[in-house]
């Protein structure tokens, strides 16, 4: 693959210039932590489903799923609606009970309601961990895109669109986020189903994409087993279910409505979409069999988009992959500051000072996500090895607080080592038997720990009504 026409370059480096602009202008206000977490609590419904949306569509959905769909077909798109289902699931269970939690500014505080400050700080430690694998697959995915269209080295493309993220993240923080996750939600609803529809009729339409892929790839057991198969479908719905940058979502719109309409909507958007990134992925395999499958919707964006158009989708692209990085670096940088640094410090930490720290904390995450990009070359593997550094140890308990259950210091500990022992035990020492992946186990063997301890601690174990 050649280099973009230097029009697309140009279009491309102007709305980079743009982002930028509108990330500093839109948080040139922020004054504390809080304000820098959750943004005055104001958004509507919509602005919750558009910045959601843009959160948890990054490199791994878009560019990962091409990969993965070339590779092996429109099995991929379905295990991946089990992330679709989560987001379902939380709106109608989770999010009319965010209400309890007024003056949350991360999952630690949350946490903070049943388990104290243990259960803070470890929630801190593996929200940062969390963030900083996703954020990896987003920067893998940010060098591998100015590499392939602007002919930049892979750790200068890193270095270009890393450094605008953590430039407006920092002094903007959520404020910052939201707009320019707005503007990029809008940017990738048309740019990538307009790279479909271009690329199908390139290829010459359904029926010539389907006498060009191999028949397995339409079929959904041809390359796992049924085990394999409910596996991964359950490691995309458990995953990323509650993660620090979803849960923020629910604590920065107006009313509990918003939240619930704004995570439906959410959810409901990503069905197609996944399916329209996949499909993306098999018009590739038609057109070049024998291409890297890594290449997927980059080869197609480079081949049947005209110059100039180009140029926007390129742009959309790329929107993907900053929308979601800006949303785990900034929940990182808070998580690091109000999980794990105010709860262990001698006395309260003054609000400016908290501020100076989340910022200084965004260059902390920006090294680590780096470090994953280096290791893992594969952008959805990035997201599913990220996974095990919470589902297993945190999604347990943090549900049952969210839902209203009671348990106690205890119950979270012997929960989550329960659940760290289930993955180790299970993914390193068995080698994943049966391709069932041990980040289930995990959770499981979290949920009988979690459940058993609090039976035997003789606590009540749903809260009173209104309770936090």
């Amino acid at each position: 693959m050649t280099s973009l026409h230097l029009a697309d370059q140009i279009i491309i480096l102007g709305y980079l210039v743009f982002v930028l602009g509108l990330g500093l202008w839109s948080g040139r206000r922020v004054k504390d932590l809080e304000d820098y977490a959750v943004a005055g609590r104001g958004y509507s419904a919509l602005v919750i489903a558009m910045t959601l949306s843009a959160s948890f569509i990054g490199g791994g959905f878009t560019m990962g799923n091409a990969e993965k769909v070339f590779s092996l077909g429109i099995i991929n798109i379905a295990v991946l609606w089990g992330f679709s289902l989560k987001e379902i699931l939380v709106a109608r269970f989770i999010g009319p009970r965010m209400g309890r939690f007024p003056n949350a500014i991360s999952v630690g505080d949350v946490m903070a309601v049943n388990y104290g400050k243990v259960g803070k700080v470890v929630t801190g430690i593996f929200s940062v961990l969390l963030c900083a694998g996703i954020l990896g697959a987003q920067v893998g995915a940010m060098g591998y895109l100015f590499n392939l269209f602007m002919g930049l080295p892979v750790a200068t493309g890193i270095v270009l669109g890393m450094g605008i993220v953590i430039i407006y993240d920092t002094l903007g923080g959520m404020r910052a986020v939201v707009s320019t996750d707005v503007l990029q939600f809008c940017i990738l609803a048309v740019g990538i189903p307009l790279a479909l529809f271009l690329g199908l009729r390139q290829v010459g339409g359904l029926d010539a994409l389907a006498a060009s892929v191999p028949v397995g790839h339409f079929d959904l057991f041809g390359h796992f087993s049924t085990v394999q198969i409910l596996s991964l479908f359950l490691t995309f719905l458990l995953g990323e279910t509650l993660v620090p940058p979803y849960v923020v979502r629910l604590f920065i719109s107006r009313n509990t409505r918003a939240t619930c309409r704004g995570t439906l909507w959410s959810g409901l958007f990503s069905i197609p979409f996944f399916a329209i990134a996949g499909g993306i992925g098999l018009v590739a395999l038609a057109l070049n069999p024998t291409l890297n499958a890594n290449l997927a919707l980059p080869y197609v964006i480079q081949t049947v988009l005209p110059i100039g158009l180009r140029g926007l989708v390129v742009a959309g692209i790329i929107a993907v992959v900053m929308s979601s990085a800006d949303s785990f670096l900034n929940s990182a940088s808070v998580a690091f500051v109000n999980d794990i640094v105010k709860p262990l410090l001698p006395r309260p930490l003054a609000p400016k000072r908290g501020l100076l720290l989340a910022r200084l904390a965004t260059l902390i995450t920006g090294s680590i996500s780096v470090v994953f990009a280096i290791r893992i070359t594969s952008l959805i593997d990035i997201l599913i090895y990220a996974y095990n550094f919470w589902s297993p140890i945190i999604l347990v308990p943090l549900a049952a607080t969210l839902l209203g259950v009671r348990a106690g210091k205890a119950a979270f500990c012997a929960g989550a080592a329960a659940g760290l022992c289930g993955v180790f035990v299970w993914n390193r020492l068995l080698g994943a038997p049966g391709g069932f992946n041990g980040l289930l186990v995990g959770v499981f063997a979290n949920l009988a720990a979690f459940w058993l301890t609090a039976r035997l601690s003789r606590q009540p174990l749903v809260a009173p009504e209104g309770t936090a």
